[in-house]
């Protein structure tokens, strides 16, 4: 039988995987960290900032127009774009769409977005000193006692339930299946928060905490493992991440439902990203 200190030694040890995988994930190539400027279109076609062309959309389909000095090429195939070219999206789908700038002609990637019925370009670029400074995401140290049994009680269908974003003019849905019920120190009464669905029977929970706005982002949220066939899950606050905007302003990421807090500071997971 192993002892407490190996088994202890094994949780951080995972842990720390789980921490190094997590910072390589955000470091990637026209990720998060890249996102430098979010502009809605216009119906007439006009410029934008920090991307050349000239966009609009007429409320259905999105428009770029582009000459050979503008420099745009198709992120799927690399082909220029000389002319116009159209897309089509539905409601919260993206495209990488074009690219330009560097060496390559590729550090910029232009990604087009329908938020809230509307069509609105993301400029990626991989030269924003929030990736090119960026050494890991701080966090608090690892705490055993934020591995907190508890469980699962689903819903009988899924409940659609209205949210905000991180952009004031972008309202979300919540899809939730069930609610995560479980205690913690400190506090008489049970924790419930809603949960939606993952991959997999995986849950993810977006939550609110005391240390928000102090030593946290505004909010947060741990994926849980698909729950034990009698409902019993283990959530690991330790496992809290930040939403992409902690890192930008250009994020459109939901808040937690209302209610959906726990009501001590949940001093485990990630802190606010350093600037």
């Amino acid at each position: 039988m192993s002892s407490p200190t190996t088994s202890l030694d094994a949780q951080l040890a995972r842990w720390e995987r789980f921490r190094a995988g997590r910072n390589a994930a955000l470091a990637t190539e026209h990720g998060w960290l890249t996102l430098t400027s979010f502009q809605w279109l216009e119906s007439q076609p006009a410029s934008v900032d920090l991307a050349p062309g000239l966009w609009s959309t007429d409320g259905k389909a999105a428009t770029v127009t582009a000459s050979v000095e503008d420099g745009l090429t198709f992120v799927e195939t690399g082909e220029p774009l000389v002319g116009s070219a159209t897309a089509i999206l539905q409601d919260e789908e993206s495209l990488m769409w074009v690219q330009f700038g560097g060496n390559d002609g590729a550090q910029v990637v232009v990604e087009l977005a329908m938020r809230a019925d509307k069509y609105a370009i993301r400029t990626r670029d991989d030269g924003s000193p929030v990736l090119t400074e960026f050494d890991g995401v701080p966090t608090y140290e690892y705490n055993p006692d934020w591995v907190i049994e508890g469980r699962y009680e689903a819903y009988p269908e899924p409940v659609d339930v209205p949210i905000g974003t991180a952009n004031p003019l972008v309202d979300g849905v919540h899809r939730s299946v069930g609610e995560v019920v479980f205690r913690v120190p400190g506090i008489p009464h049970e924790i419930r928060l809603h949960a939606e669905e993952e991959k997999l029977g995986a849950l993810n929970v977006t939550f609110h905490d005391e240390t928000n706005g102090k030593t946290t982002d505004e909010w947060r949220k741990v994926f849980i493992p698909r729950p034990r066939p009698d409902g019993s899950v283990v959530i690991d606050f330790n496992r809290a991440i930040n939403y992409p905007s902690a890192f930008t302003p250009y994020g459109t990421c939901p808040m937690p439902v209302r209610g959906n807090s726990i009501d001590v500071s949940v001093e485990a997971g990630e802190k606010i990203p350093q600037s």
